[in-house]
């Protein structure tokens, strides 16, 4: 049986990444983000044809998303170096170009398997998506197929719901009300 992730403390990570400028490597750990939101997505592999589409989506949006306090963190199982030379393919060649936010290697699917995303006959991570407050706990979590892209609009929609720290209703945005007790 699968254990509740969701409002409890997020499972600590040090994955090696490669940065977003297509140049450097770097290693990120989950106490680097103390202090701010963060958007932790895993996605099956580099050089697919789903990936591309949201990561590229996630990066136009990044700036939506430091607005909010929020960072943004990729994983795969890839390693950097597979990472690096995707995002330095173009765009055209189904190649991510440059990207505001790093993406992190998980080689030994260690991370995968303890945010319940590791598909283990295939070695692969299912689309997993969780939303992480400045405390280190877990306050969203979306799983799904592999053949489906995740919308950035409701991952936003989502945080912004979450930071507000009320009662929101089915299609709650920011600046709408709260829900009252009665």
């Amino acid at each position: 049986m699968a254990e509740r992730l969701v409002g409890k403390h997020a499972p600590d990570f040090t994955m090696d990444t490669a940065l977003g400028n297509g140049q450097e490597f770097g290693k990120v750990s989950l106490s680097d983000y103390k202090g701010k939101w963060l958007v932790l997505f895993f996605y099956p592999l580099d050089f697919t044809f789903v990936c591309p589409t949201e990561i590229t989506a996630l990066s136009e949006a990044a700036s939506q998303f430091k607005a909010i306090n929020a960072e943004i963190l990729g994983v795969s199982i890839d390693s950097i170096h597979s990472h690096r030379a995707w995002i330095n393919t173009p765009v055209d060649q189904n190649g991510l170009g440059q990207l505001n936010f790093p993406l992190a290697a998980d080689i030994t699917k260690q991370v995968s398997r303890d945010y319940g995303v590791l598909i283990e006959e295939e070695g692969i991570a299912l689309r997993g998506l969780f939303i992480i407050n400045p405390e280190g706990e877990l306050q969203y979590q979306v799983v799904h197929h592999n053949n489906v892209g995740r919308s950035v609009e409701e991952t936003l929609r989502v945080l912004e719901a979450l930071q507000s720290g009320g009662l929101c209703p089915i299609g709650w945005k920011k600046g709408d009300k709260h829900l009252t007790a009665k």
